[in-house]
């Protein structure tokens, strides 16, 4: 059972199309880390209400979190969570803007839509080692 699991690790990820959550905040222990990068539509959701509440929650893109997540609309539509709840996106993580995780208890959710930044980015990692590893 994948309940019995979530409380043993340190990384949680999920990559599904999920519209029933699978990440259950009771099972969750303090340290965690949960990658939430499937269930990208607004009916889609990878974790419940309880995890985001227990959680420091982090962004791909405050534009498409707040609009196309079901993992983040879901739990703002219902007053568990408040879009002034939310710590970061990556622009302002990789900018030093806002910091990441406060301490070692932190319990942090990061939730990707999907962003083409992030995708140009690892392309242009991946083509600069290409090209610096074969000598062009």
């Amino acid at each position: 059972k994948i309940e019995e699991k979530i409380s043993k690790v340190d990384i949680i990820s999920c990559a599904t199309l999920s519209k029933t959550p699978l990440v259950i905040g009771r099972y969750l222990r303090n340290g965690q880390h949960i990658d939430l990068v499937g269930a990208y539509k607004i009916d889609m959701r990878e974790a419940d209400d309880e995890t985001i509440a227990r959680s420091s929650v982090f962004l791909d893109s405050y534009q498409l979190g707040l609009k196309e997540s079901g993992d983040i609309v879901i739990p703002i539509q219902n007053g568990t969570l408040k879009e002034s709840d939310i710590k970061a996106d990556l622009f302002e993580l990789c900018s030093k803007l806002k910091l990441g995780r406060k301490n070692y208890n932190e319990i942090t959710v990061f939730k990707s839509v999907g962003h083409a930044l992030e995708d140009l980015a690892a392309a242009t990692y991946y083509y600069k080692k290409y090209i610096d590893e074969s000598g062009i």
